[in-house]
């Protein structure tokens, strides 16, 4: 939840079994991952929360803060839903300006980066999707068996 007491998401609960809080196999944090794709992700893009609280004091309707979806990629690689998560990356991959940054949130609505640009922590998640997707996929044993 957001805060202690509160009912609604925050999307940096994708954090707990990234950081070791829980393992990935907790049951809290399959049913927090289930409840984050089913409340927080909108056009496949998460959400950083729900901007109707009015929690942050902003209008509704920002945009989906680009760091959680590729929180999201790693939840989905430590689920082992390696398809997932490598369908979602890509895409998120082409969101990418011709040189390759990227910007703090995306609008899925009218298809443009939102937000502080380029975004450091944006592309940290970028990198550590990369490394957590190749690591599942096993890269060198895979080439080892061909």
């Amino acid at each position: 939840m957001q805060a202690y007491g509160s009912r609604h998401l925050d999307a940096s609960l994708l954090m707990i079994p990234l950081v070791g809080f829980l393992p990935p196999t907790d049951p809290r944090v399959r049913g927090t991952l289930a409840a984050i794709e089913r409340d927080l992700v909108r056009d496949g893009f998460v959400s950083r929360y729900t901007t109707e609280t009015g929690v942050d004091g902003l209008p509704p309707g920002e945009g989906a803060f680009l760091v959680c979806s590729f929180w999201l990629v790693d939840n989905l690689v430590l689920q082992g839903r390696h398809e997932e998560a490598r369908r979602l990356f890509d895409h998120l991959l082409s969101l990418r300006n011709d040189v390759g940054l990227l910007s703090e949130q995306y609008d899925p609505r009218v298809g443009r980066q939102l937000g502080n640009f380029p975004q450091a922590l944006s592309h940290i998640g970028l990198v550590n999707s990369a490394c957590n997707l190749s690591a599942a996929l096993k890269p060198a044993e895979h080439r080892a068996a061909s």
